[in-house]
């Protein structure tokens, strides 16, 4: 005789398609990608020795662009990173704010 055993729900919450449909129109119509590379390629000429400078990502693709800026950085020495990992909202937060679900920090400090 069969048993039946619900399935557990997972922690992780998917995110709607419409959600994700308006994000790309709002990324492409805006030119985020490139104003947020334009920016991360040059802040280092604006932040004195010992600043920091952290970045929010909502998407993978802005999450690549702040890593592989920070990478760069660190290879011409100009840069220090201070998260190797991104740093994620806690569960508890996410159910104060849904919205932070998504969300990935790093940061990095210049030499």
């Amino acid at each position: 005789r069969a048993v039946y055993t619900p399935k557990k729900h997972t922690k992780r919450r998917k995110i709607h398609p419409a959600t994700r449909v308006f994000q790309a129109l709002r990324i492409v119509i805006n030119d985020e990608l490139k104003s947020l590379e334009y920016f991360l390629n040059n802040a280092h000429e604006f932040l004195l020795s010992g600043s920091r400078i952290v970045v929010i990502s909502f998407h993978s693709l802005e999450d690549r662009l702040a890593k592989n800026a920070f990478r760069k950085g660190k290879n011409t020495s100009t840069l220090k990173i201070l998260t190797k990992k991104p740093l994620r909202p806690l569960e508890s937060e996410i159910k104060k704010n849904i919205r932070c679900r998504s969300a990935k920090l790093r940061a990095a400090e210049r030499t």
